[in-house]
């Protein structure tokens, strides 16, 4: 056992050179290769492939992988035969082919040569190829993103359900069925369809402790996107959306504010996608905008955030796409917006649906509304829909969501849950949300005309509450099931038998809801200077740029992709530090002595001639680093700020008027550098009045001196006015 377990580690060297397997792929491996059955649950970038890669390339005959997409086999048939020097050893069998590459597929297989052959099930059913598989030797079938069996998956193909009875056709060999999301339900279903029920599972941990996730109602939410890509300047990222016309509109805003994003969906030209996704693979665009079709399979590691447009449809797809962040360990911010008039569309989408589809899907939507609605921690609410139990205080990433670091202030909202629930009651359990609220607020419309219901008792009952808040009260009755949708009637809300016993006085407990979050972008960790060290006043801004520059050049010297040379927290650590030696690279954060040898000189050598172009002041122990522009005092006063030097002794310092020091101070904040001045204005200013300003700031669409005088001219003087608006951009906007 002992040497089969060195021949493993030796083989996965040779063709993969690890040096050791991650988590629990050597025992997979091992009992597949051993003739068992086996389930995998591994969250994205958990490894999974490389379960059925390695067997397959040291067995005996063809395995066969079933998966779902054409774009998805394409680029894993590349890896795998970058594995080898041998030609053909992964084919792709699928409706893309011409007859004479479906022979030379069939040929290799023939001589031994393919080790894998990805199919779609669609291709599998056709009968010329399964009479070609019966009759060579088959190592084992892989099934990837099983999820698509379930028609509880967040991906249900019908197609797959066939599955099990096309394999027991072609070959009677061990089934590999994996999958990165999939409920305790979810697993159930695959087992049962694979006729799995024996197999041996094998469940990684769903959490992804580096992960920080937040959600944000939807409003402004262009301004909000390109703020917070701009927050996070030459960063990869990922942006979905539900329609592919979203994802061209939003591509295109993205441009012309400035960014490098492509789009990327399944209506594009296979040319135009396959050259989008390669070009964000080889970091030539910073965005993706994309359609779900976009990520399966793709293994970029330094995806520093996901943002969800439109919410999906459900926490598997939320789950799945979040995953595509941070995958090397390092910084990931899932950030998605929710609006719940999104949900109702959907909800409407599904109406046109057959009634076992549309039941699956709105209980599939419930869970995604309770998740964008729940005050408990974001992370424990998703890992215990996979079934997981997570510790919000001391779990591994405990901290890591809005929730957890803003926690939202709870109302007790018992009494309007009683007033709604009765009402449904004494409505006779025959209106819609919409028509429900307009009888709380008093509003008529058709339906409140044609059943009299303005000279009912409960019209305008809630009128002293805004139509908004009725709509969180039922949504959140919905979602911690006092009310249910209807699926015959759709959208005519019902009793429950919980909402029935609160009702009858049986249920006592609080029916609690959180209050509307303000949403201050200052404070928000998603945008906040704790995440990443960009957001400080001393991220040398040109000189990232360059070492991105280089990174790829050396990539490209080395054939290697340009995140596997230095990290992107590790070039942003070089503009801070301004190493100009090899010892001083491997001083770097994220940087061993290892990489420093191997790639550091080229780094130092730009550094070092970059730093003496610019008459940059290299100290030992400064942290905060700026290019030194010889027309102003740059530098000077993000070091003096920091050090909190009264503003007068900054003037007198460079001899410079209280005028000409903010003029400096507003040119560099609205560059986009960070400027703390919060110790100056605590110590020279009333707390109220900086607080009604902040306020006005935010809901002000403008900043010009004229708005602001005309506004707060009574309390504060000019150079007053100016100090708080330098406050204010620096706190929100950098």
């Amino acid at each position: 056992m002992n040497t089969k377990n060195a021949d493993l580690s030796k083989e996965l060297k040779k063709y993969f050179g690890f040096s050791t397997f991650k988590g629990q792929q050597e025992e997979i491996i091992k009992n597949l290769l051993e003739g068992k059955d086996i389930f995998v649950l591994m969250p994205t970038g958990g490894g999974k492939s490389l379960c059925y890669q390695l067997p397959a390339l040291i067995s005996e005959g063809t395995a066969i992988v079933v998966s779902p997409l054409i774009a998805l086999m394409k680029n894993q048939v590349d890896a795998v035969n970058g594995l080898s020097s041998n030609e053909g050893v992964a084919h792709v069998l699928n409706s893309s082919l011409n007859k004479t590459q479906t022979k030379q597929v069939f040929d290799d297989i023939k001589a031994g040569k393919t080790k894998l052959l990805y199919v779609a099930p669609e291709s599998l059913i056709k009968e010329e190829y399964m009479e070609f598989l019966r009759d060579v030797k088959i190592s084992f079938v892989a099934i990837d993103e099983a999820h698509c069996i379930s028609e509880w998956g967040h991906d249900f193909r019908p197609e797959y359900r066939n599955l099990k009875t096309i394999i027991d056709k072609i070959a009677d060999v061990a089934v590999i069925a994996l999958t990165a999301t999939a409920t305790p339900k979810v697993q159930d279903d695959i087992q049962k369809t694979l006729g799995m029920s024996n197999a041996l599972v094998f469940k990684e941990s769903f959490n992804r402790p580096n992960l920080y996730y937040e959600v944000r109602p939807k409003v402004n939410i262009d301004k909000e996107i390109v703020k917070f890509v701009n927050g996070h300047h030459g960063k990869s990222g990922i942006v979905y959306c539900l329609s592919r016309r979203k994802v061209e509109e939003f591509a295109q805003l993205l441009q012309v504010n400035g960014i490098n994003a492509l789009p990327y969906h399944a209506g594009l030209d296979q040319k135009t996608r396959v050259t989008n996704q390669d070009r964000f693979l080889m970091e030539d665009a910073d965005i993706i905008v994309a359609t779900i079709a976009f990520g399966m399979g793709i293994d970029k590691p330094d995806v520093r955030f996901v943002i969800h447009y439109d919410i999906p449809k459900s926490l598997e797809s939320y789950y799945q796409e979040t995953g595509r962040a941070g995958r090397d360990g390092g910084e990931g911010i899932c950030l998605a917006f929710y609006d719940p008039k999104d949900i109702e569309k959907l909800e409407k989408f599904l109406a046109q649906k057959p009634v076992s589809e549309r039941e699956i899907g709105l209980q599939l939507l419930n869970e995604v509304v309770g998740y964008a609605e729940t005050s408990m921690s974001r992370r424990q609410y998703i890992l215990n829909y996979f079934g997981e139990q997570f510790d919000p205080i001391h779990g591994d990433g405990a901290m890591m969501c809005d929730n957890s670091v803003n926690p939202p202030k709870l109302k007790d909202a018992t009494k309007e849950l009683k007033l709604v629930l009765t009402l449904v009651k004494e409505l006779e359990e025959k209106f819609r949300t919409k028509d429900l609220i307009s009888v709380l607020v008093g509003k008529e419309n058709s339906v409140t005309k044609s059943y009299k219901l303005e000279s009912t008792k409960h019209f305008a009952i809630g009128k002293n509450e805004s139509e908004n808040y009725w709509k969180t009260i039922i949504r959140q009755a919905t979602v911690q099931n006092f009310l249910q949708k209807d699926i015959e009637t759709y959208g005519v809300l019902k009793l429950t038998d919980k909402g029935l016993k609160v009702i009858a006085g049986k249920d006592k407990s609080p029916f609690l809801i959180a209050e509307d979050r303000e949403y201050d972008l200052a404070q928000t960790k998603a945008d906040s200077d704790q995440v990443q060290v960009q957001q400080s006043g001393g991220l040398d801004q040109i000189l990232f740029g360059h070492l991105k520059e280089l990174r790829k050049t050396v990539a490209k010297k080395n054939g290697i992709p340009p995140y596997t040379v230095f990290m992107d927290p590790s070039l942003e650590d070089m503009t801070v530090q301004y190493p100009t030696s090899i010892e001083e690279i491997g001083k770097i954060y994220g940087v061993g002595e290892g990489k420093a040898k191997k790639f550091g000189k080229d780094f130092a050598d730009f550094i070092k001639k970059y730093v003496l172009e610019n008459e940059i002041e290299r100290t030992q122990d400064m942290v905060l680093k700026q290019v030194a522009n010889k027309s102003s005092h740059k530098v000077f006063i993000i070091q003096s700020t920091d050090k909190k030097i009264d503003l007068e002794d900054i003037a007198k310092a460079k001899n410079l008027s209280m005028d000409d020091l903010l003029k400096e101070m507003e040119r560099i904040v609205y560059q986009g550098t960070k400027l703390n001045i919060n110790y100056y204005v605590d110590e020279n200013f009333d707390e109220d009045v900086v607080e009604e300003f902040m306020d006005f700031m935010k809901g002000s669409e403008s900043d010009s001196m004229k708005v602001l005088l005309g506004e707060f001219g009574d309390d504060l003087s000019d150079e007053e006015v100016r100090m708080l608006r330098i406050k204010f951009i620096s706190d929100v906007a950098n």
